[in-house]
């Protein structure tokens, strides 16, 4: 059982050790982007005629390209197109054939030029190809789906390279995409749409004039759910969650208008979603057109998704990098996105909470620094710990620094000036400068050019004074090159009061004035800094132990709960975890022992109660003692705890025996 507060990823983990992952990671990176830097051109504009047939499953194109060259005596290029997709040929606008091979490995083909290009000067250059993508093929994102064609539906999204595609989420163009499909299919796309007859079959065109990532397309049947919501327009054309699209509609316009206040004025109002399936991403957001997986829309409204996915029509859509190194800011303020629709929907404690949530995933990853982001692979934990979850979290940081007003302004004013285009982080930071006044420097070095996280240490004494009393104190902490203003709450006899020490080194003197004999002094109240503490330590530990439970590295998730253990022996949700492990091994006498240990404890977070109880029912009656198991089951029904439909799961087994389920092997 994941708790509600916990971020619903929109990936499936490598199903391979994660430090072969980051080995793989960083080695393949590094070799795709130096050989990108021999062969530097930019393709400018697609024309992508393509037919799906949904009885084969398959995809045929031809697809042509404006491509401009960057380097001089450009002598070859590389795209990256989905292994499953078989090249005939490649020719240039003349018709004469280019000389192209495949590399499986990266999924690339190589192009090799017998007269250099010039740079500057346009070129044409014409794919021929065709294949299956069923969905079982390899992907190029490994583990998740990103094109499928089935009977009834399809989805070819620019992640899965179904068409040629150069400097991934960076290398902007417009494009013209015609797609056929047999009468009785509709097919979705970014741009303006046309449809044309074709016998017994529709061809449907899209132009997208505005650089962006116009690649992904839907083919459905049916007609959509038309729901009009705060002034946006959403087109639903959802399967098996038919029943949510009227609240989705709903929803996604209250986000827009709430997104549009905070971001500028919104790239569309005119929204498509459609429906994948299992094994897809979450959710996808292309221009105008949002993909949404069954599981991920569920029986209410996944506002953090769909928040998180709206975000992205300004943020990666509208504004993109300019290099990958930089993606921890569209990422980021994706995912920040989804805290500050909390804020307006919940309040600023739901924030404060859902912040502290994000800083805990952010320091589960401490290396690369973010400004070496090109190096994690997409859609890995590592990259969205990284580029979501710490580019989420310096997001919240920035705003305390430079404050809500100038935040926002500055979010503004980014999609002003890189509106249709890329953004570094150099952009980013000189853009909160000119908002703020303030000299943003050594906040962007601190959280964005280095790694690690300051853990403080407080030391003061107390004098009295003719008008009240003296503060003489010291913070410390062990990062040489920090820098950063960190709130001090004064509790006193009377009011409390909050005070601002600039922190500045590994240690830094403060003198404070206070009127009331202050009692204690607390650094840091609403945690508005990311760092490390005894609470924070357990959490890290424990979301790492998670990690690797869920590509099921089991021996590696123990050592991290027993990390958290080390630090914290009452944690209930640690031992709640090491329950889990020891249940998915069939362990059960361990399980139960563990699930007692997490009743015992500190009961942090809440729900730990009623899920150990359920999970002590089921390992009962899994060992035939029937009379145990409803008196946990109805334990666990009067902590009336309702977490994660825990209530009506204890009714359910309360009625009738849990069953284990068959083993797999």
């Amino acid at each position: 059982m994941r708790s509600d507060s916990q971020h619903q990823n929109q990936n499936r983990w490598f199903r391979i050790p994660v430090v072969a992952c980051l080995l793989w990671t960083f080695a393949s990176s590094a070799a795709f982007a130096q050989e990108r830097s021999r062969f530097r051109f930019d393709v400018e504009h697609y024309v992508i005629d393509a037919e799906v047939n949904p009885r084969t499953q398959s995809l045929s194109a031809k697809v042509q390209m404006r491509v401009i060259p960057l380097d001089d005596r450009l002598t070859g290029m590389s795209f990256e197109l989905h292994n499953a997709l078989n090249v005939s040929r490649v020719t240039d606008a003349a018709g004469r054939s280019v000389p192209a091979s495949r590399s499986q490995q990266d999924f690339t083909v190589r192009l090799s030029f017998n007269d250099p290009l010039p740079k500057g000067q346009p070129a044409t250059l014409i794919f021929y190809y065709d294949g299956r993508l069923s969905g079982s093929e390899e992907s190029p994102i490994y583990g998740i789906k990103f094109a499928s064609i089935q009977n009834d539906y399809a989805y070819l999204l620019y992640p899965a390279r179904w068409f040629p595609i150069n400097d991934y989420q960076v290398d902007r163009f417009t494009a013209e995409v015609n797609l056929t499909v047999p009468a009785g299919y509709r097919v979705l796309g970014s741009g303006i749409p046309t449809r044309e007859p074709a016998g017994e079959k529709i061809t449907f065109k899209f132009v997208a004039r505005r650089p962006s990532f116009p690649g992904s397309v839907g083919v459905v049947k049916g007609d959509p759910v038309r729901v009009v919501s705060e002034g946006a327009t959403s087109e639903l054309y959802f399967r098996s969650a038919a029943a949510m699209a009227q609240a989705y509609g709903e929803e996604a316009g209250k986000i827009l208008a709430m997104q549009s206040a905070a971001f500028g004025l919104a790239p569309t109002t005119n929204l498509t979603f459609m429906e994948t399936e299992d094994g897809a991403p979450n959710g996808y957001s292309a221009p105008g057109l949002l993909f949404l997986a069954p599981k991920s829309i569920g029986r209410q409204v996944n506002t953090r998704l769909l928040a998180n996915q709206l975000a992205r029509q300004w943020w990666g859509n509208w504004v993109s990098v300019a290099t990958r190194n930089h993606i921890w800011i569209v990422n980021g303020l994706a995912r920040y996105a989804e805290m500050m629709y909390l804020e307006q929907t919940a309040g600023p404690a739901a924030l404060e909470a859902e912040a502290y949530d994000t800083y805990v995933e952010a320091l589960t990853v401490d290396n690369p620094p973010l400004i070496q982001s090109a190096r994690l692979e997409d859609y890995s934990p590592e990259y969205w710990a990284a580029t979501a979850g710490k580019g989420a979290s310096v997001m919240h940081m920035l705003r305390g620094v430079i404050g809500n007003d100038n935040f926002i302004k500055t979010l503004r004013s980014v999609t002003d000036q890189f509106g249709g285009a890329g953004i570094s982080t150099d952009d980013f930071r000189r853009v909160a400068e000119q908002v703020s006044g303030q000299n943003l420097q050594a906040f962007f070095i601190q959280w964005i050019e280095s790694t690690g996280a300051p853990e403080f240490k407080l030391s003061y004494t107390v004098f009295r004074t003719q008008k009240g009393f003296r503060i003489n104190g010291k913070i410390t902490q062990d990062l040489d090159t920090f820098r950063m203003p960190v709130t001090l709450r004064i509790e006193t006899e009377g009011n409390p009061e909050e005070k601002v020490v600039e922190v500045v080194g590994t240690a830094s003197e403060f003198v404070l004035e206070t009127f009331g004999k202050p009692r204690k002094i607390i650094i840091d109240p609403a945690n508005r800094v990311l760092r490390f503490n005894d609470a924070m330590r357990v959490r890290v530990a424990i979301r790492r132990g998670e990690q690797f439970a869920e590509v099921g590295e089991f021996a590696e998730a123990l050592k991290e709960y027993q990390k958290a253990l080390d630090v914290n022996r009452a944690s209930s949700l640690a031992h709640y975890r090491i329950g889990e492990v020891f249940f998915l091994q069939n362990n059960y006498q361990a399980a139960a022992n563990s699930f007692r240990e997490a009743l015992n404890g500190d009961l942090d977070p809440k729900w730990t109660e009623v899920w150990s109880h359920i999970n002590l029912g089921k390992i009962f009656d899994i060992t035939a003692q029937r009379e145990r198991a409803v008196n946990e089951y109805n334990l666990a029904l009067r902590t009336k705890d309702n977490t994660q439909g825990a209530l009506e799961e204890a009714a359910k087994y309360a009625k009738e025996p849990y069953q284990r389920p068959p083993r797999s092997n």
